[in-house]
């Protein structure tokens, strides 16, 4: 199996960690924050609890092993050791590029770049690289370890040996691959942060509440989540970084950001991960 690096310990680098991990993959972990390290730890512990809990027909393994699996570390330099890396820092392209500007100059020849991004292109990314074929786009959805697809996207650059290589983790992590072609947002967000902002221009026009919104789109169209209880669970700063980025990358006018969004995150209400958003929640909930 593949020592896989994964960079930031925020909702999504938690959720791949926890994945791989599953599937006997060595992992590191790796965050500029010893809190957030921490703090990582025990959501992983809670979550591959709850994951037990929903799939008791399931031969799964303790808590412990999983996370034994799991190396929790400030050191970049350890990556030097890893064959895949997935890449979860903040959708601000400062922060990006410093983080692959240090990961090219440590990761070993041979390491595939998987840029878990919701909007930011994946050739812009792979220019800051010394081996742009080697970086694709890998947009896990959240909870990561109950998704069963990938949207994979391949940059101008990335050859088809690392979209095979790719294909051939994700399939050894339980996933399926849908490949797509690079523009910011892909097709996921290019069609579910126009669905989430508009859901939010609803609710600060008063024409419905939070939950009639989703209700209308779980019992009339049949979806499992509503918009703004995704928003929740990605975050809401996550949400109207994304939609900065397609706005900046298009220009249009149909990407421009709710400003009730921008309040909600200016105030600290970012969905699960603070506890309140469009809806509260426990600290509890998987």
């Amino acid at each position: 199996m593949s020592t896989v690096g994964i960079l930031g310990a925020g909702v999504m680098g938690i959720g791949v960690a926890h994945n791989a991990a599953r599937y006997q993959h060595d992992v590191i972990l790796v965050d500029i924050s010893e809190e957030a390290l921490g703090k990582a730890k025990e959501e992983l512990k809670k979550n591959i609890r709850f994951e037990a809990f929903f799939n008791k027909d399931t031969n799964m393994e303790p808590v412990e092993k999983v996370i034994e699996r799991i190396t929790f570390t400030t050191d970049y330099s350890v990556l030097d050791k890893a064959d895949v890396i997935v890449e979860n820092v903040p959708e601000i392209w400062d922060i990006k590029k410093e983080v692959y500007l240090k990961i090219d100059e440590i990761c070993p020849e041979n390491c595939i770049f998987l840029v878990n991004t919701s909007c930011i292109s994946i050739t812009k990314v792979a220019s800051l690289m010394q081996r742009p074929s080697k970086v694709i786009g890998v947009h896990f959805m959240n909870p990561v370890p109950l998704k069963t697809s990938v949207e994979v996207i391949k940059g101008y650059h990335t050859s088809d040996g690392t979209i095979e290589e790719t294909q051939s983790f994700l399939k050894s992590i339980g996933k399926e691959m849908i490949l797509v072609n690079d523009l910011p947002g892909f097709v996921s967000n290019r069609l579910s942060h126009l669905l989430m902002n508009e859901a939010a221009f609803v609710v600060q026009d008063q024409v419905a509440s939070p939950k009639d919104v989703d209700d209308i789109f779980k019992k009339c169209f049949g979806h499992k989540m509503g918009p703004l209880e995704t928003a929740d669970l990605i975050g809401l700063d996550t949400v109207v970084n994304s939609l900065n980025i397609l706005y900046e990358s298009y220009q249009d006018t149909k990407f421009r950001c709710c400003p009730l969004l921008v309040k909600m995150v200016d105030a600290g209400l970012k969905g699960r991960k603070t506890g309140k958003g469009f809806y509260t929640y426990d600290e509890y909930e998987f």
